[in-house]
């Protein structure tokens, strides 16, 4: 799959951009942003916060959108750049890479959160807005929340092959009582988040 695209509908577009994030939490892995501009003309049912649907319906919409939508983009920032930027400046940089990579230029942004990355550069930097909870109410930023939210998950399969024995696809990186057993037991892999105190921990046992 590509990282950005253009959707199939590239009719009357309203250029508004939804932006969210997914990876925040984890103690391995990249935090994942997406931008989506959704098509009026084509419609999605039952876009919604990512975190309260099922994984099977996150899927099925994920693909959906990424057909119907005018267009949408993935940012990635991985762990290195988490470690030396902090997770917030790295969530803020994963954002900007979604926007910037949308085939059509957005001319408004709504951002999940009460942060917004960078903007000054782009011809929606006088109309963004972060929204609290945005993802819940806002069908732009759910969509994105839903792209972001699977692309991670992908991300992370693809490295509990490379990984094996901290259980990368079934926690996601995510600090669960298995993750952390696993991380004593092994000590970090090359893509823990060494600032974490989870991680400083392992990394520090003899």
């Amino acid at each position: 799959m590509p990282a950005s695209s253009p959707g199939a509908g590239g009719g009357a577009l309203a250029r508004l951009a939804g932006v969210d994030e997914a990876g925040r939490g984890p103690l391995a892995g990249p935090v994942v942003a997406a931008a989506v501009i959704l098509d009026p003309a084509r419609p999605i049912a039952g876009v919604a916060d990512s975190k309260v649907l099922e994984p099977a319906r996150r899927l099925e919409l994920a693909a959906q959108i990424r057909e119907r939508a005018a267009c949408w983009s993935i940012g990635v920032s991985d762990h290195e750049e988490i470690d030396a930027l902090n997770i917030l400046g790295a969530t803020l940089l994963a954002m900007r890479r979604a926007l910037l990579g949308l085939a059509l230029p957005a001319q408004a942004v709504v951002v999940d959160g009460n942060r917004l990355p960078r903007l000054d550069d782009l011809q929606c930097g006088g109309d963004a807005r972060a929204i609290v909870r945005g993802d819940a109410g806002h069908p732009a930023i759910g969509a994105a929340s839903i792209l972001a939210k699977t692309w991670r998950d992908q991300l992370m399969e693809q490295l509990d092959t490379r990984f094996p024995g901290f259980g990368f696809a079934i926690h996601k990186g995510y600090p669960t009582p298995q993750h952390v057993a696993a991380l004593r037991r092994l000590g970090p892999s090359a893509v823990h988040r060494r600032s974490f105190g989870p991680v400083r921990s392992a990394a520090s046992r003899p």
